[in-house]
């Protein structure tokens, strides 16, 4: 007898006993998970336990389980122009074919190290999902496409800052010669 190294219970682990081995049978999943931890590039990412929203359709294919579907969570973050908080939602698509045994995904001409392979009857969707969603990330978000940022000199917001809002810029090789300026009336009339 083999141990799985699966959990039947674990929330991403989906049984696909009922499929059978036969290929054309076919179950369609609407669950609702918690997302997994470390969802996340950079600045932005999926909260851990968030309710993630599946649409999934399970298909029994002759090399194993073909999984297609949509997956919607919210996103949390920051603004990389400006820092305000960012809250928002991302939908992505996958789509991955988990082999029965490693023969079988040869036949399928795959054969390759990141195969994914049953464990029995037992899938675990969540490499899947955070694949798709890691890749669908943005690496700069932003609070919207016109967001103006921070002042480089001051940090000031330049959409709180004004159009007139700006630094003197002086060399610092004439920084030194700044305090000598003198005015003199009598170089002005002369």
């Amino acid at each position: 007898m083999t141990q799985r190294s699966l959990d039947p219970r674990a929330p991403w682990v989906i049984s696909t006993h009922d499929l059978g081995r036969r290929p054309g049978s076919m179950r369609k999943m609407t669950p609702v998970l918690p997302a997994p931890v470390d969802l996340a590039v950079g600045m932005i990412g999926v909260p851990k336990d968030a309710d993630v929203e599946l649409d999934i359709r399970l298909e029994a294919v002759m090399e194993g389980v073909l999984v297609t579907g949509t997956a919607r969570a919210p996103l949390h973050g920051e603004c990389s122009r400006c820092l305000d908080p960012l809250t928002s939602e991302i939908e992505v698509d996958f789509q991955e074919l988990f082999y029965y045994s490693a023969d079988d995904a040869l036949l399928g001409s795959a054969g390759g190290e990141d195969d994914l392979f049953l464990d029995g009857e037992l899938l675990d969707l969540e490499p899947v999902f955070r694949d798709a969603v890691v890749l669908a990330l943005p690496l700069s978000p932003v609070c919207s496409d016109d967001c103006a940022g921070l002042c480089t000199v001051c940090g000031v917001k330049l959409a709180e800052a004004g159009p007139d809002h700006g630094h003197e810029k002086l060399d610092p090789r004439w920084a030194s010669l700044q305090g000598l300026v003198v005015d003199n009336e009598d170089d002005q009339e002369g």
